[in-house]
């Protein structure tokens, strides 16, 4: 069943389209993660769906219901914002109850629900507290505990984590998640955060200037990227990318002797490799083509190794202690299945059979070895 469903929504200001024919669907009992840089509309789209502002055009349905026009409580929605919003002279208590209390909800039904909700996110001894009292994490637990007592079937979280120090959201991010799967709630959860969004979410759906760029699961979006601009978002280290140039034999690195990557022309397409998907090998071990080491950033389990080869550099991750040097000589490696070829001009994603290239059986062997552009 469809907890939201989002159609052809746009959002403008005056001229600027801060959303932009907008469609989407959630699925109940699931948490979907609108990401995107700073401006790309996800907040916007957040508040319509809470009824914080009207769409210019389209329509959005909560529950099979059309909520054009209804406000929050009306529509069966929750929210948790960014900034707490609690009332500094009330309790802990109080402020989980301030919306039941103002709906007249029946004292013994609003302890009831106060009970559960405290027991749930571990609130119980901080209940006689002032907010003032609490500390980043606890502030952020009372205010998912007045979305949750509401009870509402969907729950809408805007940035709740950003104002956390990075421990702290890591912990939270496992304990909402948890929530929201132990509840079976609806969450529609906004971040500019991607390693939120691939660590909690069921259904990513990415943003750029207002417009859905890709709408998948987290593998989706890691393993298939739609386009460049996923590419480069998604994952932990920066995705590399280099321009391809025709070759006797298929498509090669431009400006580079590197070996057919597959059949067909190069120009006009570029390769995009994650650091996580390249060998870092001894020059000496039967590389096609040698980098030099020009950086390392070593983060203890792992190292960040960046490569040049002329004026063209890679990111690589390798273990922390087998970094090589700055100023060694290395040899890249990585499996066909792992290059993403995209288009140059349009940034979209083109299928290749990597297998159909190269009529040289070596190239399987090493693994497509070479140097690539960042």
């Amino acid at each position: 069943m469809k907890s939201v469903v989002v159609r052809s929504v746009s959002k403008l200001w005056g001229e600027a389209r801060a959303v932009d024919d907008v469609s989407f669907e959630v699925e109940q009992g699931t948490l979907a993660v609108l990401l995107g840089p700073s401006g790309c509309g996800k907040s916007t789209t957040l508040r319509m769906i809470a009824g914080l502002d009207e769409p210019t055009s389209g329509s959005i349905e909560i529950a099979g219901k059309d909520v054009s026009g209804l406000t929050g409580s009306s529509r069966g929605v929750a929210m948790v914002f960014q900034s707490y919003a609690l009332f500094p002279h009330l309790t802990v208590a109080d402020n989980i109850t301030f919306g039941l209390s103002v709906r007249g909800t029946p004292k013994p039904e609003m302890a009831a629900r106060l009970d559960k909700v405290a027991a749930l996110l571990g609130l119980e001894p901080l209940l006689r507290r002032k907010p003032s009292q609490l500390s980043g994490g606890q502030q952020q637990r009372v205010a998912l505990g007045r979305a949750l007592i509401a009870e509402a079937p969907v729950c809408l979280l805007d940035e709740p984590l950003s104002n956390l120090d990075a421990q702290l959201r890591q912990e939270l991010r496992h304990e909402i998640r948890a929530l929201q799967q132990r509840l079976g709630v609806t969450m529609v959860y906004v971040t500019h955060d991607q390693t939120e969004a691939m660590s909690m979410a069921d259904r990513i759906i990415l943003m750029r200037g207002g417009k859905i760029e890709q709408n998948g699961t987290p593998a989706d979006l890691y393993e298939r990227p739609a386009n460049i601009f996923t590419a480069r978002f998604i994952g932990g280290a920066p995705m590399s990318f280099l321009d391809l140039d025709d070759g006797a034999g298929g498509a090669v690195i431009a400006g580079t002797s590197s070996p057919p990557l597959f059949a067909g022309p190069g120009k006009g397409r570029v390769l995009g490799l994650r650091p996580e998907d390249i060998a870092v090998d001894d020059a000496h071990k039967s590389g096609l083509l040698h980098a030099t080491v020009t950086g390392v950033e070593y983060l203890g389990a792992e190292a960040l190794v960046t490569c040049a080869l002329g004026d063209r550099s890679i990111l690589a991750r390798t273990r922390g202690a087998a970094a090589p040097a700055i100023g060694a000589q290395v040899s890249l490696s990585w499996h066909p299945s792992a290059a993403h070829v995209f288009d140059a001009a349009s940034g979209k994603r083109l299928t290749i059979d990597s297998h159909a290239a190269t009529p040289t059986p070596r190239l399987h062997t090493l693994h497509y070895q070479g140097s690539i552009n960042a």
